[in-house]
């Protein structure tokens, strides 16, 4: 990449896809993967902080910093169910990667496929600790724009290749069979959630609504079951009866973000829940019984950003999916910007 001071790396949508073929899908989430763990084993290098959320009738948009020292990272995201409606993304986004030395940005991208990635890599990073011995079916209830991603990465991690599909809307579940059907899983789409868990031990839920909702009832679910709950991640959204939380094991990403966000919002605010980066370091167990119930109440969190910028930009060292942006003043005299402008101005007039 350029040493010029002026020039930012930028990562476009079309070089993000570029970027993840020539990698292959289940290799980038492998990877991505294991840059998310090495930067959770080193959670306390990390400035941690909820992220900025401003809220709308019609959705929300949030921005997520982060900083381990030497770099700094930030996310601009938005979540807006309704989008699909009008031919949009529900969730579209993009991230910015800068030395902290110099406050200089070295890395701008797209986020949107990146954090579809990121996401469903941190999911099955979570269930490698919290899933039962030997998962091999999962039920994926809501089958959006996350769902192949989520079910490509716990087939890389985990080797699950049997899929239980239902969505309230039957063509998105068509939609997964099109694009996953050559991909080596076993499919099923299911006309009700109850058909779609049958002889599943591993359950992500990852629905789009922003309301308080219940995808999943107690009694629906049975010992030994890991759910992955992507979707209930804004107040006021979740898809889990509190029942079900209040007799599993609960771990979280940042407890102060999740309590507020996702699952556990339903829950008083000292019930227990455990850190995924204390599962990853060791300083606590994961999945303790054949017949204990798991949830990674997932809302996603900046660290993982920070991870998919970091290993976007090791990638981009040996790949040229990327243009230079000349998006920072550079001026011979660094006090003299007003010149700059000056001299600009009579090279058009001479030119």
């Amino acid at each position: 990449m350029s040493s010029k001071l002026n020039v930012v790396p930028f990562v476009s949508v079309d070089h993000m896809m570029k970027l993840v073929l020539a990698i292959g899908v289940e290799r980038f989430l492998l990877e991505l993967a294991a840059f998310i763990e090495a930067d959770l084993r080193r959670w306390s290098e990390f400035e941690k902080s909820v992220r900025l959320a401003s809220h709308s009738h019609e959705g929300v948009i949030e921005l997520m910093p982060t900083t381990d020292g030497a770099f700094y990272s930030f996310k601009y995201v938005n979540g807006h169910p309704e989008n699909v409606r009008t031919g949009r993304q529900t969730v579209t986004a993009f991230g910015v990667l800068a030395e902290v030395g110099s406050g200089y940005p070295v890395l701008l991208s797209e986020m949107t496929i990146l954090t579809a990635l990121r996401t469903a890599a941190t999911s099955a990073l979570a269930a490698s600790r919290l899933a039962p011995e030997n998962a091999a079916c999962m039920a994926l209830i809501g089958n959006g724009s996350q769902a192949e991603f989520q079910a490509l990465a716990f087939k890389a991690l985990l080797g699950v290749r049997c899929l239980r599909l239902f969505d309230i809307d039957r063509s998105a579940s068509h939609k997964c069979v099109r694009n996953l059907a050559d991909l080596g899983f076993d499919l099923t789409v299911c006309a009700s959630v109850e058909e779609c868990l049958e002889g599943a031990s591993l359950v992500t839920t990852i629905t789009a609504d922003k309301r308080k909702a219940t995808i999943l009832t107690d009694n629906l679910v049975g010992d030994g079951v890991h759910i992955n709950a992507v979707g209930g991640d804004c107040p006021g959204k979740t898809e889990l009866h509190p029942d079900i939380l209040k007799r599993s094991d609960v771990f979280v990403e940042y407890a102060p973000q999740t309590r507020v966000e996702g699952e556990c919002q339903q829950l008083p605010p000292d019930h227990p829940v455990t850190e995924l980066w204390r599962v990853i370091s060791g300083d606590a167990p994961g999945r303790t019984s054949a017949r204990q119930v798991t949830i990674f109440d997932s809302v996603g969190f900046a660290i993982e950003d920070f991870s998919a910028l970091r290993y976007a930009r090791r990638l981009l060292q040996d790949l040229p999916f990327y243009e230079e942006l000349d998006l920072l003043a550079d001026p011979d005299d660094p006090r003299d910007l007003f010149g700059m402008i000056r001299r600009a101005g009579a090279s058009a007039v001479t030119a």
